[in-house]
């Protein structure tokens, strides 16, 4: 009997428990916007940045990250020493350029604006048509562009083995001597990879501080996450599918016709179709489009707003006429310009390495 009242009693006290363990979902706030995947094609939801992927034949470290920041902005990579990486894709511009194309050795113009080095850790292809394949890849590319940095890689590593503070460090890096475009690529692409950027007032928001959004920007934000339709390509962590669409933009840029991705597949569906660029930081860095031929991000949304351009016969289907109001498209650009711009300061706020500082 004592065993069935203590039994009895001990119902009662977990009971209370149990009972709010029970009724605790209901007291729960519904799932906030950015938990819900409004468009099929977009299934990863619009969230956090996850850690970035770091291949196996090439691990980060402290030092190498250090000597890729130093050659990232090292204008002796260039054949006469007036270009860096930093010329196109400068910390103070949202790492790019003020375009709408970039300038190279002796004044030369390219042909497409210069898309952001922050977050390209996250792209799966590299360049506006994908034609590389890592930030490795990339970074080749450049040096050896005649427009661009207008050099070989041959004289690249000529370059940086003629000098003495290189070449140390080089060694105490990678273990080895003489220097190598190898080891050149890998650590310009460790660098790369520190420059993600966090910390914008989204992922405050997302993250519990239910007030670093205005009201304007959570509106737009409900509104890039629904009848703004831009999670149909600017959805994941990263604010990109990475992939390659047409949208029609008029070509403003030195070619009067520019074949994107087409070039690389040579499938004719990819016709002028260009990669997603992210949207963290848009706010940071117009003009806009593949060949800065939008210089604004409202000019952006109107874009958008009108369908695209319709003239093209390999429009994208996803581009549609929004029917976005001008309230809409306030609140829309307010969450792109505001609350995507991040504050992290090893990014936000690095400093180039002055010619001071570099090895001799």
């Amino acid at each position: 009997m004592k065993r069935v009242k203590r039994f009895l009693m001990l119902v009662v006290l977990i009971a209370p428990s149990s009972l709010i363990a029970q009724e605790s979902p209901k007291q729960q706030v519904l799932p906030d916007i950015t938990s819900i995947n409004v468009h099929s094609l977009g299934p990863q939801r619009i969230s956090s940045l996850p850690p970035v992927p770091v291949p196996v034949d090439n691990p980060q470290t402290s030092m190498k990250v250090q000597l890729g920041k130093q050659l990232y902005f090292d204008t002796r990579l260039s054949k006469d020493n007036t270009v860096s990486c930093q010329t196109c894709h400068s910390p103070s511009m949202g790492w790019s350029d003020a375009g709408p194309t970039s300038t190279g050795i002796n004044g030369q113009k390219g042909t497409r604006r210069a898309p952001p080095v922050s977050n390209a850790a996250y792209n799966p292809l590299q360049f506006w048509d994908g034609r590389a394949a890592s930030l490795e890849d990339q970074a080749e590319g450049p040096m050896q562009n005649p427009v661009e940095m207008g050099n070989t890689l041959d004289n690249v590593v000529k370059t940086l083995n003629s000098v003495p503070g290189y070449v140390e460090e080089f060694k105490q890096v990678f273990w080895t001597t003489p220097i190598t475009i190898d080891q050149v690529i890998k650590a310009i692409a460790a660098f790369e990879r520190i420059v993600i950027t966090t910390d914008s007032p989204f992922d405050r928001y997302i993250g519990g501080d239910r007030k670093a959004l205005s009201p304007l920007e959570k509106q737009g934000m409900a509104i890039f996450n629904g009848k703004g339709h831009c999670t149909s390509c600017h959805w994941g962590p990263n604010f990109s599918d990475g992939r390659f669409h047409n949208l029609g933009a008029v070509q403003t840029g030195p070619l009067n016709v520019d074949n994107g991705r087409y070039d690389v597949t040579h499938n004719p569906k990819d016709m002028s179709a260009f990669k997603t660029p992210t949207v963290r930081d848009a706010g940071l860095r117009p003009p806009y489009m593949h060949d800065g031929s939008e210089k604004t991000l409202e000019s952006v949304v109107d874009f958008y707003n009108k369908g695209g351009g319709d003239n093209d016969s390999n429009l994208d289907p996803l581009i549609v006429p929004l029917g976005l109001s001008k309230e809409e498209v306030k609140a829309l650009v307010a969450f792109m310009s505001v609350a995507l711009t991040s504050s992290n300061p090893e990014v936000a706020h690095l400093k180039p390495v002055h010619t001071s500082e570099l090895p001799k």
